[in-house]
């Protein structure tokens, strides 16, 4: 799949796999709300199975985000963080811009995502309260990361 690259004074935008630093992105999912303790095989897994979007500042990775996708129907907006020092700049904004307006993400019937505290963020790109709450349902495993099982014998139950 061809990359994008987008540009704002002083940052770049891009969805170049290969640009990532996985151990910067590991280290703050590992400590994030939505996802402690989560392994380094699992995030390289997820990046793999996503449209992952890098934030950087000269050759630095500032900021991520990731689209899991099937490029026709629907996408979930997930792992979405800005480095600590870095915010306050408009990068979650850019980076929202970017991920919102890529080709091919077009024409979507339904976009998502969750979150505990950037409603005001999302808001400025349309997303709103669940319409049919009523209708959603899920599966949360809020130990699973924790767990002495390993990734492969997780994955499969949770399939």
């Amino acid at each position: 799949m061809a990359t994008r690259t987008r540009r704002a004074p002083g940052f770049k935008i891009s969805t170049d796999p290969r640009r990532l630093d996985l151990r910067m992105v590991h280290q703050f999912l590992t400590k994030a709300y939505w996802s402690p303790g989560i392994p380094l095989g699992l995030v390289r897994r997820s990046i793999k199975g996503s449209l992952p979007v890098g934030v950087y500042d000269g050759r630095r990775q500032v900021g991520f985000a990731r689209v899991i996708t099937d490029y026709a129907t629907y996408a979930y907006i997930a792992d979405v963080f800005v480095l600590e020092e870095y915010r306050g700049r408009g990068l979650s904004k850019l980076l929202m811009k970017s991920i919102m307006s890529h080709p091919k993400l077009q024409g979507l019937r339904r976009w998502s995502l969750v979150t505990r505290d950037a409603h005001g963020l999302y808001k400025q790109f349309g997303f709103q309260p669940l319409a049919s709450p009523e209708r959603y349902m899920e599966i949360v495993r809020r130990d699973v990361y924790a767990s002495s099982v390993p990734t492969k014998s997780r994955t499969r139950s949770t399939r």
